[in-house]
C-alpha cells in the first residue's frame, strides 16, 4: 500500500503524462488489462482515460483496472485514472521512504 506522501509524489510525477489507454463502451476487458500490465511494467506510472460513453461507474472502472493489473490506484480525477506498479525490470521511479515511528 502507498502512503499519502508517496501518492502525492506519484500524482506530481503523473501530472505531465497523457493517457495512453481509453476505457469506452465495452468497459474493462482481459486484453486491455494485459496491455495495461505490460505498459505498467515498462513505465511504472500511467494514465487511463474513461470515455464519456463508458457505461460503468468511473469508480468501478478505476478499481477494476487496479485489481486486474495488480497495481495501485494513485488517483481518480474527473475521468482520468492514474495507476502505479513497481516494475521488476525497469525500475525508474524511486518513491519517498516511509517514515516508521
Amino acid at each position: 500500500m502507498l502512503t499519502g506522501k508517496q501518492k502525492r509524489y506519484l500524482r506530481a510525477e503523473a501530472h505531465h503524462l497523457t493517457p495512453i489507454f481509453q476505457v469506452g463502451k465495452g468497459g474493462v476487458n482481459e486484453q486491455m488489462l494485459r496491455q495495461i500490465s505490460d505498459a505498467l511494467e515498462a513505465r511504472e506510472l500511467l494514465k487511463v482515460r474513461i470515455l464519456d460513453n463508458c457505461e460503468d461507474e468511473k469508480n468501478e472502472v478505476a478499481e477494476a483496472l487496479a485489481e486486474g493489473t495488480n497495481s495501485e490506484l494513485v488517483q481518480l480525477i474527473g475521468l482520468t485514472v492514474v495507476l502505479y506498479k513497481e516494475s521488476k525490470n525497469n525500475k525508474k521511479i524511486h518513491l519517498p521512504k516511509v517514515d516508521k515511528k
